[in-house]
C-alpha cells in the first residue's frame, strides 16, 4: 500500500469465534490454505473457538461500512503474558486496501487489553515483510507448525 493512502475504514468488534461470521472467516482461511498447498492441510497447532475465548483470548472482526465482515483474526493465550495471533485473514475482495496492517494493530491492542506483554505468530515467507515492518523479530519455531516458514515475536510494552 502506498504511504499516502489511508486504509479502508473498518470497525473492529470482538465476536464469538464459534459462529458466523467468525467461523465463516476461519473456514475460508483454511480452504485458501488447502488450495495454496494443493491438498488438505492438517497437523498444525490448535486454533479453536475455545482458544479465542476469554479470559485470555479473543476473536476480532473488521466490519466494512457496508456491514460485511472484511477481515478477522484471533488472540490465543500461551501463558506467562504471551499470546499468539492466529487465523489472520483478509477477505479477498477487501485485499490491497490496508486491512492487514489495520487488523494486526487491532489484534495487538486487544492483546494488550487482555494483559499480554508479548505476541507471537507464525507466518509464511511472502507475508513476513509486513510483520517485520510492524516491529516483529524473527524467533525460532515455538509451536511446531509444519505449514509455517517463519516465526515472529513482538513486545507490546
Amino acid at each position: 500500500m502506498p504511504a499516502d493512502r489511508t486504509p479502508m475504514p473498518v470497525v473492529f468488534r470482538r465476536c464469538n469465534p464459534a459462529v458466523p461470521p467468525a467461523s465463516d472467516l476461519m473456514a475460508a482461511l483454511l480452504a485458501e490454505y488447502d488450495v495454496i498447498a494443493g491438498r488438505a492441510l492438517s497437523g498444525g497447532p490448535s486454533a479453536t473457538p475455545a482458544d479465542f475465548s476469554p479470559p485470555g483470548g479473543a476473536y476480532l472482526i473488521g466490519f466494512a461500512e457496508s456491514g460485511e465482515a472484511a477481515c478477522g483474526g484471533g488472540i490465543k493465550a500461551l501463558g506467562d503474558g504471551v499470546a499468539e495471533i492466529k487465523r489472520f485473514y483478509v477477505v479477498p475482495a477487501f485485499r490491497g486496501q490496508g486491512l492487514a496492517r489495520a487488523l494486526l494493530e487491532a489484534l495487538e491492542a486487544e492483546a494488550r487489553r487482555l494483559g499480554h506483554r508479548t505476541v507471537r505468530l507464525d507466518a509464511t515467507t511472502p507475508t513476513w515483510p509486513m510483520y517485520l515492518s510492524a516491529g516483529y523479530r524473527e524467533v525460532s519455531d515455538y509451536n511446531g507448525n509444519p505449514h509455517a516458514t517463519v516465526w515472529g515475536e513482538k513486545d507490546l510494552i
